[in-house]
């Protein structure tokens, strides 16, 4: 009885989880249906004039010029195996296309299976170092990741480890009391490395599952400030020989293709393993997401689509495809 119970609840959690995707994804939906429409407007079948028309809608929906290259061959490929295709069944092809293209780029990492806020336990904590430039809802994106991983069982320290900002180590103490969770830091203008260090070794002598160092926020043109990320891994290393376990590249899905290109001067800078794509419930330019994951082969591990806590979802390639692609 209490198995069936369990399922039917997740059950219900999963198609709030779906719903709240769906909400959030709107506007790039509305956009790519619109344009999708007008691809085959006065067509029965899917031909080279209504492939044209798509690689328009791709492009034109921040999905990258590169990707969109792909996208359209793989469907014209499949248009000349099976010899017709009606338009009717155009979105289940993009569908199947896309999440093979997805599939390829994040070879089925972690990220895509879970249903939960989960980590290794090692016996040591679980350290994520968050970057990204100012302005893409990196501290916030920290404190709903906190937040969750909290309440999915975990014991989180967070480490205000960007010095620079005046408002960024009170608003990480903020979050830090909303999800009862600890906050290490020092005063404004500290050394980020020593805050890095400090932290580390709390959450280690207290048996933390899961650290979450903020950083500042650094434009991706400026070197110098690049190189700083190395020596808070450094530090780190000093406490905990794998840190960070994860370096997570937070970035604003509405500024589309300049996303893609911050996410690719970081990639050159430090080694990012993980990506965070917000603001998507603001923006027509979603599409970026498919671009990310196709161009950078670094796995998408969340996306936002809502101001909630519980709207910073684990981004799952099956359910963002047909939600941007289906009406269901």
């Amino acid at each position: 009885m209490q198995f069936i119970v369990m399922g039917f609840f997740k059950k219900i959690f999963s198609r709030e989880k779906k719903e709240k995707l769906d909400e959030g994804l709107e506007k790039t939906k509305t956009g790519v249906w619109d344009k999708i429409t007008r691809a085959v407007a006065g067509k029965s079948k899917v031909d080279d004039d209504v492939l044209d028309n798509l690689e328009e809608a791709f492009v034109t929906s921040d999905v990258g010029v590169e990707t969109t290259i792909k996208i359209i061959d793989r469907l014209n490929e499949k248009v000349a195996q099976e010899k017709y295709v009606g338009t009717a069944e155009l979105n289940e092809k993009i569908c199947d296309v896309v999440l093979e293209m997805l599939d390829e780029s994040i070879r089925k990492s972690e990220s895509s299976e879970l249903d939960d806020f989960e980590v290794p336990h090692t016996g040591v904590p679980y350290v994520i170092m968050v970057v990204g430039v100012n302005g893409v809802g990196k501290t916030t994106t920290i404190g709903k990741l906190a937040a969750q991983y909290a309440a999915a069982g975990n014991k989180v320290v967070l480490g205000a480890a960007d010095t620079f900002r005046a408002a960024s180590i009170e608003q990480l103490e903020v979050w830090g009391q909303r999800a009862n969770v600890e906050v290490v830091k020092q005063k404004m203008g500290s050394d980020p490395a020593a805050v890095a260090f400090d932290t580390v070794q709390h959450a280690k002598a207290v048996g933390a599952d899961v650290v979450l160092i903020d950083t500042a926020g650094r434009l991706h043109n400026k070197v110098g400030l690049m190189n700083e990320l190395g020596k808070v891994k450094k530090v780190m290393q000093k406490v905990l020989p794998s840190a960070p376990d994860e370096v997570l590249l937070v970035l604003d899905g509405s500024t589309g293709q300049n996303a893609y290109e911050q996410a690719r001067q970081f990639a050159a800078a430090t080694d990012v393993n993980a990506l965070a794509v917000t603001k998507l419930d603001g923006t027509a330019k979603g599409g970026v997401v498919i671009g990310i994951c196709d161009q950078m082969k670094i796995p998408v591990k969340y996306i936002g689509v809502g101001e909630g806590i519980t709207d910073l979802q684990i981004f799952n390639p099956r359910e963002f495809v047909r939600s941007l692609f289906l009406k269901e």
